[in-house]
This record gives C-alpha cells, sequence and structure tokens, in this order.
C-alpha cells in the first residue's frame, strides 16, 4: 500500500464519504487511490474555488468535515477566497494540496512555490507529510482539527503518495466539550437582569432549533434583546422557530441597532465589527460604555451554554408566534420587496436557501421568517463567489432536500463552473439569479467612503457592453433556465423549478 492508498483509506474509515477535488499531475497518486478503492464519492469542480467552497456547503449541511483536494500552490491560491469563507464561518474543513516530490524541489520548476506560506493566512493548522509511513496519521490528525470546527491543510509532496509503506491509521477520538462553565452561566444572568442587554448568539447556536427556543424564552423572561451576525454559517428558521434579527450590514443602521446596548453576552460569536472603515465611524459596533461578557467562544457547545442559561433564570417557555408572510407578487416588475414576497410565497418545506443576494436581496431574510422550515446558509467572509459551489456542497449532502440559491449576478461569475458540476451530479438547486447587470453593492459603497465617482469609476461597477445572459450560459453546461421579469412569474419559476429534480437556473431581471 502506497502512501496515497493509506491516506484515503484512513479518512473513509473516519468517515469521510467526500472528496471534492480540481487535481493535477502531483495529486495522480490521489487519483488513483480514490478509484481503486472506490471508497469515496469524487466530485469534480472545473476550478479549484468550487470545490472549495461545495466542500463548505457539504460541511455546513453534513455535519461533518468537507474535504478537497487541491494542486500545488496555484491551485490552493485558486480556492483560497472560499477556503476564506469558510474560515470566518468556523466550518470543519480538511484541504489536501499535492506538492512537487521532495527530490523535485529547489529546481525553480514552474509551477514550485512555498505551500505552507500560501496556506496559513487561510487556515488554522498547516502541515507538511514527511513520509508514507506517517501519511495516513497525518491525515487524521488534520481530521482531528477539522473535526473542532477549524480549517486544516495537509501537504502531500507526490513521491510520499507513490511510495510504497503506507500505514492505516485509526480515526481521531472524539473530541469531549466541557460543560457550560457556572460561574459564565451566573455571571450572564446577572448581566441579563440589570437591563439593557443584548444576546449576540452565533455559530452552532443558530443551527440548534432548541436553542433557538431557549433563547427566545430568554428574550422573553429578560427583556433582552437578540441580535445574530449579518452573516452566518447556517441558521435553522421559519415556521415553528423563532426569528431574530440581523446586525444590519450598513454601518450607520447597525450602530443604531446597538445604541442602548449596555451589556452584551456573547453565545459563539465575537464583538461585532464593520465590515469597512468608513470616515468618522468606528470599527467596533457595540457602544464605547458596553460591558461585554463572552459566555461561550466560537467552536464552544454555545448551544448547551444557552439552556444552561435558560435553566439558571428559570426563563418558562414563551409561545412563538410564526411571523407573517408577505402576499404573493401580483404581476409587475422585479424589485426588493416583490422579490422578497415571491421567494417566501415559493419556498418549499425544508428548503436549503444559499443566500449570497448582496443589495437586491436586502429584504428577502425578513420576509421568509414565516415560510416553511429552511436552514439559511450565507457568505460569511466577504469573498464573493460562494453562491454557485456552496449550493452544489449542500445538496450532496441532503440530496432528499431542495437547494434554493438566491444568486447576485456579479458574484456568479467568479465560480459559474459550479452550474456545471450540479449538471454532471444531478442535483437539485434552483439558481435565481439577481440580474441588475452591476456590483451595486460597490456603488454604495462609493457613497460611504465619500467619493464622487466620474463615469470611469461607474464603469468598472457595471456589468453590461455585453450584458451577461446567464439562460445562455446555464444552457452551456447543461443546465436548462429561463428569464423572468415579472414578479409573480418569478413565484411560479421557482416553485416549478425546486419542485424537479436536477438542477435549474432563472434570471430575474431587475
Amino acid at each position: 500500500m502506497n502512501g496515497a492508498e493509506s491516506a484515503v483509506r484512513s479518512l473513509h474509515g473516519a468517515g469521510v464519504e467526500v472528496c471534492f477535488a480540481n487535481p493535477g499531475t502531483s495529486e495522480m497518486q490521489f487519483v488513483d487511490a480514490l478509484d481503486r478503492t472506490g471508497l469515496m464519492r469524487c466530485v469534480l469542480g472545473l476550478q479549484e474555488n468550487v470545490a472549495t467552497g461545495a466542500a463548505d456547503g457539504y460541511a455546513r449541511m453534513a455535519g461533518r468535515p468537507g474535504v478537497s483536494l487541491l494542486h500545488l500552490a496555484p491551485g490552493l491560491a485558486n480556492g483560497a477566497a472560499n477556503l476564506h469563507n469558510a474560515l470566518k464561518a468556523g466550518t470543519p474543513m480538511l484541504t489536501l494540496v499535492g506538492d512537487h516530490a521532495v527530490r523535485h524541489r529547489g529546481f525553480g520548476a514552474p509551477l514550485e512555490a512555498d505551500v505552507e506560506g500560501a496556506a496559513r493566512p487561510f487556515a488554522d493548522w498547516v502541515r507538511t507529510a514527511t513520509s508514507a509511513e506517517g501519511f495516513g496519521a497525518d491525515a487524521m490528525a488534520a481530521l482531528a482539527v477539522a473535526q473542532r470546527g477549524r480549517g486544516a491543510v495537509l501537504i502531500a509532496p507526490a513521491d510520499l503518495g507513490w511510495d510504497e509503506g503506507g500505514v492505516l491509521a485509526g480515526p481521531p477520538a472524539p473530541e469531549e466539550r466541557p460543560a457550560p462553565y457556572a460561574d459564565a452561566v451566573e455571571a450572564a444572568a446577572r448581566a441579563l437582569r440589570a437591563g439593557d442587554a443584548a444576546i449576540l448568539p452565533g455559530g452552532g447556536v443558530l443551527e440548534s432549533p432548541e436553542a433557538l427556543a431557549r433563547l427566545h424564552d430568554l428574550a422573553a423572561a429578560t427583556g433582552a434583546d437578540v441580535v445574530i451576525p449579518t452573516s452566518n454559517r447556517r441558521v435553522e428558521r421559519g415556521a415553528g422557530l423563532p426569528s431574530f434579527d440581523k446586525l444590519p450590514y450598513a454601518i450607520d443602521l447597525a450602530l443604531a441597532r446597538l445604541e442602548g446596548v449596555r451589556r452584551a453576552v456573547l453565545i459563539e460569536a465575537r464583538p461585532p465589527v464593520a465590515f469597512f472603515a468608513y470616515p468618522g465611524r468606528p470599527s467596533l459596533l457595540l457602544p464605547e460604555a458596553c460591558k461585554v461578557l463572552t459566555l461561550a467562544e466560537p467552536g464552544a457547545d454555545g448551544a448547551a451554554c444557552v439552556l444552561a442559561l435558560a435553566d439558571a433564570l428559570g426563563a418558562p417557555k414563551a409561545p412563538v408566534v410564526d411571523a407573517s408572510r408577505p402576499e404573493a407578487p401580483q404581476a409587475g416588475p422585479l424589485g426588493p420587496e416583490s422579490l422578497a414576497a415571491a421567494v417566501a410565497n415559493a419556498l418549499p418545506e425544508g428548503a436549503i436557501v444559499v443566500d449570497e443576494s448582496i443589495t437586491e436581496g436586502r429584504a428577502l431574510y425578513d420576509a421568509t421568517a414565516g415560510a416553511p422550515r429552511q436552514s439559511w446558509l450565507a457568505i460569511t467572509g466577504g469573498a464573493i463567489g460562494i453562491g454557485p459551489p456552496l449550493a452544489a456542497g449542500a445538496s450532496v449532502a441532503c440530496p432528499d432536500r431542495p437547494v434554493v440559491a438566491l444568486q447576485a449576478d456579479g458574484s456568479a461569475m467568479y465560480t459559474i463552473q459550479a452550474l456545471w458540476t450540479q449538471a454532471r451530479e444531478g442535483l437539485n438547486v434552483t439558481t435565481v439569479v439577481l440580474s441588475n447587470r452591476s456590483y451595486k453593492i460597490l456603488k454604495l459603497e462609493l457613497s460611504n467612503v465619500g467619493a464622487n465617482p466620474g463615469q470611469s469609476a461607474l464603469d468598472m461597477l457595471d456589468l453590461d457592453r455585453p450584458a451577461l445572459d446567464f439562460v445562455a450560459l446555464a444552457r452551456g453546461m447543461g443546465v436548462p433556465g429561463r428569464r423572468v421579469e415579472d414578479a409573480r412569474e418569478l413565484t411560479g419559476a421557482i416553485r416549478d423549478g425546486a419542485g424537479e429534480p436536477g438542477p435549474f437556473v432563472i434570471e430575474a431581471v431587475f
């Protein structure tokens, strides 16, 4: 058994079932091992950022690490944007990166570069394997890091893959998450009893229906405000679950939302910070006088901390009143409100919603609070181009659930190749491309920084001359589609797309 096969067999023995890949020559031993063993489903992405984004979507929905296979430092660089998003989300990720054989290094080969250096900004843990015998153990060390909700990159020199002497390694021991600390729970309880308090939850808290219900009870019992981060790895929501406000993206709205908070309890969340620096605005969004208490760090068992806090305060169960849904839109042009009404009335039960809607989708989250139960996945690190691959990976993880991807047009072009992967794998993903033919968010940011743009600046932010045709682009990758300009028609198109197997693209023109 060679080193590559030992790593593949060890990963499979530890529960890894899928590998999202864009391999090259230095990864051929892995490709061969995956083929010979038949132990994993191999999903090909036509660009590395598709593979890493799909691994992220898979991990968010499967609840276990997403694994991707990339080619040398340039391939890692191509996939780094979505590794960044996954790192900010706290998604469990294991990225295997091939490298030149040890004896081939130092000669200046065209693809030679510092793979470890390229990986460090986008991972919590980076290691280069050093022997075929230890390759399986290195893979298990990387998997252990990923299982703790972190990003691990294992670099594999090609000769370690083909050398004989590979040794199977057993799966990593399950992580024991400590129980909530009693003194921290009591301190948080005192803060909530004192009033003018906010609870800022994130991470796994938002993925647990039980924790969400007890957050609602806490808010009802103490009067505390509950505000979730602007963007999240995954939020369980919809009919029967409480809905909490997201912190607005716009800095002035975010500052106003938190203005009266005197005590903030963080549960798997960090103190909120503005996306960017703006003239005359602070970077940290909580008031300077606010006392900040961390009940659970990101990656800890925040759901257990919520339950312990609710018990400490004796919070009784409070009834959940479902948010009302907007009426189904009438015939007419598309805008943020009519788009939100269309989506809210079209979402099927159990949908996975992938949100990279950016500006045109600003009304979507609130409008869908009372829609059927859904899992809501969003861009977390600000690196656009996550939507199409995230949707693909989520569908691989949950093939029995429809995926509805709400996708800004400019962002879609970063990873449009993911449509090919969706077609090849027969994934039930309905992608609604919000076609306003511009990077509209950047036009707003020009104003926020006090710029007075001229035509040359605006030309860099418009997607015209020529206009993009997403139906034609989809068709070229094997995905059927249709163009929609009417809000009522869009409602039916989403229902039809989600109700049929396989991928479908709707170009919604604004």
